[in-house]
């Protein structure tokens, strides 16, 4: 009888950790689900930002399908946005922490940033959970094989050649 209100506070623990696991195995709402499919065509199409708004659409109308944010952190690496990669699959992870599209992605993003220390920490992570060959360790490997992406430069403003001016 000592044990009765332990054990029934564990057992109601257990039960929520085991459906929030299972949660995380649905579809996305319908119209959530059309947007998303609309956000990948402009994504595959070159459109980041028609497809970063539609993500975003999507994660306004299901706010509880975590695989919107690998979405939109995919978007944000296409737009050469590495940080805010990062943060949305850290979102991802939080939801489900042994999402491996999530770690990887975060760890090629990282290695795009130049992080390479802990992209090599998520590849080992990554490693560990699905081996050498799954595609998800093959991704960061290749990521920290190619190194960090240059950056952007912008257009820097060019003064004309000085000529001679003329007096008249």
């Amino acid at each position: 009888m000592r044990f009765a209100p332990a054990a029934a506070a564990l057992s109601l623990a257990l039960a929520l950790t085991a459906s929030v696991s299972w949660g995380n195995e649905r579809d996305p709402a319908p119209r959530a689900g059309v947007l998303i499919a609309e956000g990948q065509s402009a994504l595959d199409a070159g459109d980041t930002q028609g497809a970063i708004d539609a993500f975003e659409a999507a994660l306004a109308v299901d706010p509880g399908y975590t695989p919107i944010f690998i979405h939109l952190a995919e978007a944000a690496r296409a737009d050469n946005l590495q940080g805010k990669a990062i943060r949305y699959y850290r979102e991802a992870l939080d939801r489900d922490p042994q999402n491996l599209v999530a770690m990887a992605g975060e760890g090629a993003a990282l290695a795009e940033k130049g992080a390479l220390e802990k992209a090599r920490e998520k590849l080992a992570a990554v490693q560990s959970l699905c081996g050498e060959t799954c595609p998800e360790t093959q991704q960061i490997a290749a990521a920290i094989a190619a190194g960090p992406r240059t950056p952007v430069m912008t257009a820097e403003a060019t003064l004309p050649e000085t000529q001679g001016v003329q007096a008249n």
